[in-house]
């Protein structure tokens, strides 16, 4: 199965959740920019199709500074940007288990797998309150 038609299923089904949660940016970085914090969510395709993760982190109101002095700032953070050891997989989040990959080549409708993902969303939130 093609990514294309999973990404219109997010698009429909897990985008417009995130923008009830205040997230903004577009597909597949999105980014909640609060008071104290900035909540970070990115969509990463397995190169070779049929899965997703979901990679998750936060970083300051300042946005992230690189160990070279190259500076991003907050509304152009994404997930990706910050070191893997302070992010998260929000299906790993869910289920305890390492390196969850949410599959749709297993003949999983892909707005239903959307939905599934748009339950993980609460999992997400305790994770970035406690970051």
């Amino acid at each position: 199965m093609k990514n294309a038609s999973m990404i219109a299923a997010l698009k429909k089904v897990f985008v417009p959740a995130l923008r009830e949660r205040g997230f903004d940016g577009s597909f597949p970085h999105f980014r909640r920019i609060g008071t104290q914090r900035v909540d970070l969510l990115t969509v990463q395709f397995n190169k070779w199709g049929g899965s997703f993760v979901i990679e998750i982190a936060n970083c300051g109101v300042d946005g992230v500074t690189k160990p070279w002095g190259e500076h991003t700032p907050a509304n152009k953070v994404t997930a990706w940007m910050i070191n893997p050891a302070n992010r998260a997989r929000l299906g790993t989040l869910a289920t305890g288990q390492n390196n969850v990959w949410f599959k749709y080549d297993d003949g999983t409708p892909v707005e239903v797998l959307a939905r599934r993902v748009v339950s993980y969303l609460p999992i997400a939130d305790a994770w970035w309150a406690k970051s």
